[in-house]
């Protein structure tokens, strides 16, 4: 039986204003989740400043570690979205106004409303595959593996649920969830011995404090369902040597 390939993903986040704190980030969860779902391993997360050099110098390196590279923001009208020029830059294409991306704006804005800034969103790396945007209609676009999407969390989502039927799925990550009343600390030695045992998973303690109670959830992560099987076991032991009974998931909320 041939084991699944592994698909591996980054998102490089751009913006000053993300950087400032001026506007918080809900699209790295967001995406990181529906990549889960189709099989796509998000690895790696930079936020970044809306400079060139550092646009140009990421755009680069994460495209020769990952499979997929998906950037949000930068793409609008003003003076400060240059995403496309540093994309253009990156991989050494010439930046154009597609004709294909006027024709979307033009039938997107009213006569006379179609200004020289607008048209600065057709502005597109010489052979780009454009992606749809249903909302407001500039298009995102890709370039080689970089998927170049909008900033604003709607447009986003819509852009990505336009094109994930394109990408490549690879090895579904699966999860086990057992929960303690307990505090890690107790835990700590036990489930260091347990990752150690099996390197191949991703195993997280998580503490929570709720009506009272002190506690933690382990998660255990892994392609591998029957070794995440013996693990979770390992540490449902971990638990009852400490002398507290094993809770299946996690507690609800209180």
């Amino acid at each position: 039986m041939q084991t699944p390939e592994t698909v591996t993903a980054s998102l490089v986040i751009i913006g000053n204003e993300i950087l400032s704190g001026r506007t918080q980030d809900k699209n790295l969860g967001w995406l990181a989740a529906n990549l889960t779902e189709i099989g796509v391993q998000m690895r790696e997360a930079k936020v970044i400043p809306d400079i060139e050099e550092v646009i140009v110098s990421t755009l680069r390196d994460h495209s020769s570690r990952f499979d997929y590279v998906f950037t949000t923001g930068g793409i609008g009208p003003t003076h400060d979205d240059i995403t496309a020029r540093c994309v253009a830059l990156a991989f050494e294409r010439d930046l154009i106004r597609d004709p294909r991306a006027v024709a979307l704006l033009e039938n997107h804005y009213p006569t006379g409303e179609l200004t020289e800034a607008r048209l600065k969103m057709a502005e597109i790396p010489a052979g780009a595959d454009l992606i749809d945007n249903p909302v407001s209609a500039a298009p995102g676009f890709i370039v080689g593996n970089v998927y170049v999407m909008a900033g604003v969390p709607r447009i986003m989502q819509a852009m990505f649920d336009g094109l994930k039927a394109g990408l490549r799925s690879g090895a579904k990550v699966h999860s086990v969830t057992v929960t303690a009343t307990i505090g890690e600390s107790f835990m700590a030695k036990g489930l260091e011995a347990v990752q150690n045992a099996h390197p191949g998973l991703d195993i997280g303690s998580y503490p929570f404090y709720r009506s009272g109670q002190v506690g933690s959830s382990i998660v255990l992560r892994g392609i591998d369902q029957d070794e995440l099987k013996v693990a979770a076991e390992k540490v449902r032991d971990v638990m009852r040597g400490l002398g507290v009974e094993p809770i299946e998931g996690e507690l609800p909320p209180a």
